[in-house]
């Protein structure tokens, strides 16, 4: 059986500006539930912490959000996503007495040793803990796959690859899949999560199961950063016609993308001019909006400070120095 984790609510928070409301996430919880769905994160795009100057203010406290999602869930798990330097370990507390109890703990793919105190923290009262190699693209599967280790070490009981700038191919999510799954003891499993800017989101998740993934990541209606993350209502349907096992009433999860989510997206994530951009770049997913800011604000081309920001190598966090290149590249046109 392939677990499917639901992502709506957190990543789909890019994709929203922060703005969820409790009766948005109540809604989506309760048709999510009801489609067979057992997993779903919930909170600001960026993780616990996340509403900030930095990466956009929640229109609702986080602690709001979630109690929302913890009273509409009867038997589906709520998790949080957290970001080591964003998220603290003291708020690991007030989340699991809040009622979580997934946590998914996400680093850059080459700083898995930044979150060994935060998977322990979450490891010790009995979540279901998780780690999360953001922008694998940029390292190679055996490097990934020894980053993968130091979070299993630390008490993760899942890693996942993480295709944040959705610029992975194929062979490439395969090759990564493949390492971890030879790397890591049998009883860690491996996950994946995908982004749809090259318009591989749906076959790089089939193609991560194919590999040994038994965890992965989806949101109704693809609603979450660039172009979007694989939609659960296809891959529910995508995996039920390959013959892989997911517990998905494939109905139920097309009835909540198409009747719940799409009447309070803001607008429709799709591979438009930007979202490919990123994928050709490597990118990270979230950093489209901030790429527009910029662009507006010193009248260059989105697609200069992006492609730029693809050969500097900019991980999360460092949305700020978009605003460096911006200037840089609008003094030297003029």
């Amino acid at each position: 059986m392939i677990a499917i984790t639901d992502v709506t609510l957190r990543d789909g928070s890019h994709a929203m500006g922060h703005q969820f409301t409790t009766g948005q996430v109540s809604a989506t919880v309760t048709a999510l539930e009801a489609a067979g769905v057992r997993s779903i994160e919930v909170g600001h795009g960026d993780g616990l912490g996340g509403s900030s100057f930095n990466y956009g203010f929640s229109a609702v406290e986080e602690l709001e959000l979630i109690d929302a999602a913890v009273q509409a869930a009867d038997t589906a798990v709520i998790g949080c996503l957290l970001l080591p330097g964003v998220g603290t370990a003291e708020r690991i507390d007030a989340v699991f007495e809040a009622g979580v109890r997934m946590l998914r703990v996400a680093t850059h793919s080459t700083e898995a040793d930044i979150a060994v105190q935060h998977i322990a923290a979450a490891r010790v009262r009995g979540m279901d803990t998780v780690g999360f190699l953001m922008l694998s693209h940029m390292t190679a599967p055996d490097e990934l796959a020894g980053q993968a280790l130091l979070m299993a070490d630390a008490g993760a009981g899942c890693v996942y690859v993480v295709d944040s700038a959705g610029a992975l191919l194929p062979d490439q999510t395969a090759a990564r899949v493949d390492a971890l799954r030879s790397a890591l003891p049998p009883e860690v499993a491996v996950g994946f999560h995908a982004h749809n800017n090259l318009g591989l989101g749906i076959a790089n998740s089939l193609r991560a199961v194919e590999s040994g993934a038994t965890r992965i990541d989806g949101a109704l209606a693809a609603l979450g950063a660039g172009a979007g993350n694989a939609a659960t209502e296809v891959l529910a349907a995508v995996f039920d016609r390959a013959g892989i096992a997911t517990g998905l009433d494939v109905i139920a999860t097309l009835d909540a993308a198409e009747h719940v989510v799409r009447p309070y997206m803001r607008h429709e994530p799709r591979m438009d001019f930007g979202s490919v951009v990123l994928g050709y770049a490597g990118v990270y997913s979230s950093f489209l909006l901030h790429a527009q800011r910029a662009a507006d604000r010193y009248d260059i081309p989105m697609q200069d400070i992006l492609l730029e920001s693809g050969r500097r190598r900019l991980v999360g966090g460092q949305e700020d120095v978009m605003i460096e290149i911006a200037v840089q590249l609008a003094t030297a046109g003029g």
